[in-house]
């Protein structure tokens, strides 16, 4: 066979070679994305309108995410906000609107005591998304109905579908989650 021949079956391999491992990292990355992100991953990749657009956004989520630290709250200012969302629920009874935005307000609240930057909703519900996925949809629905609040156009399943998304996320950004796990593991 002609060296010439030779040649261009040996690039031809090299290249069928590189196509098949960019492929194989390529779905080593989206699936650790879809891992780490969870629903998110399929959300960001729909609202992007492409793969890797959306995958793109995860991971500059995940670097801006990477930029601070976030810290755990002494016991006391734990037990602070304990009370203060017992509170915040025990008014939902007489003044569901308000404790839907009272709810908003103590979340955001927490996340900064907690270390996240808070300036902007979206960024919120981003870092949210990193640490959090699958609570990061319903906090934006929370979110939502607190806002729709504002203009009166919120019913009361409304409301406390938004004091349910908004107590889960208060739970695992307090930690109540690690301390119950916690207490079990002890007891047992």
């Amino acid at each position: 066979m002609a060296t010439w021949i030779l040649a261009v079956i040996a690039v031809a391999a090299v290249v069928i070679i590189v196509l098949v491992i960019a492929g194989a990292v390529r779905a080593r990355r989206r699936a650790a994305l879809k891992r780490r992100f969870g629903p998110e991953y399929d959300r960001t990749i729909e609202e992007a309108g492409s793969r890797r657009k959306g995958e793109r956004r995860l991971d500059e989520r995940a670097e801006r995410r990477e930029q601070f630290e976030t810290r755990e709250l002494s016991p006391e200012v734990r037990q602070r906000y304990s009370a203060a969302w017992r509170d915040t629920q025990a008014r939902f009874v007489d003044a569901p609107a308000d404790a839907v935005q009272e709810a908003d307000v103590l979340v955001t609240r927490l996340m900064r005591d907690c270390g996240y930057p808070v300036e902007g909703f979206d960024d919120r519900s981003d870092f949210v998304s990193v640490d959090h996925p699958h609570l990061a949809e319903d906090y934006r629905g929370a979110h939502r109905i607190a806002v729709a609040e504002t203009e009166g156009k919120v019913s009361t399943e409304d409301r406390r579908q938004a004091m349910v998304h908004f107590r889960s996320l208060f739970s695992a950004l307090l930690g109540e989650d690690d301390l119950a796990s916690r207490r079990e593991r002890r007891a047992g």
